[in-house]
């Protein structure tokens, strides 16, 4: 699609083919229908979904960061910028930040996504014995015996 048939386009048709893009994997074309809504009109919903494309499309973690932390900014309450935002975080290959950012989402409100996505990463359990470091053979030992308990 050339920059003259996206220009004919409407917005919400724009977004509606980002997402479809997005969904189907195809994110640089998702990156193209995204940006050419996010010109028209510099919403929240545009400004995170398009920093998701841009981060898968080009690997440019740092500016998809940044602006999935303006759309946030800008809309605190919606938790789908914090699930973008640890996705983004993911393709970069930055877990911790990427559960973290997760958790605040689900603060933020309840979505379905988020916590599936939080079950397929796997959460570790809290140590033990919390005094000690996780690393600790004593903390380690114990860890593997409740959960070889609670697996049966």
């Amino acid at each position: 699609m050339n920059a003259s048939e996206l220009a004919e386009m409407e917005t919400d048709e724009l977004v509606r083919l980002g997402k479809e893009a997005l969904e189907a994997r195809r994110f640089v074309q998702a990156q193209r229908y995204l940006y050419a809504a996010l010109e028209r009109l510099r919403t929240p919903e545009h400004l995170s979904l398009y920093a998701l494309a841009s981060a898968q499309a080009t690997g440019n973690v740092k500016s998809a960061v940044a602006w999935c932390q303006e759309a946030i900014k800008m809309e605190p309450r919606n938790s789908n910028h914090f699930l973008r935002l640890g996705t983004v975080y993911l393709a970069a290959g930055r877990k911790k930040e990427a559960i973290r950012a997760l958790h605040l989402g689900l603060r933020v409100g309840k979505n379905p996504a988020i916590t599936k996505l939080l079950q397929t990463l796997g959460q570790r359990e809290r140590p033990v014995l919390p005094f000690l470091s996780r690393g600790n053979p004593l903390n380690k030992y114990l860890g593997k015996m409740r959960s070889s308990l609670f697996r049966k």
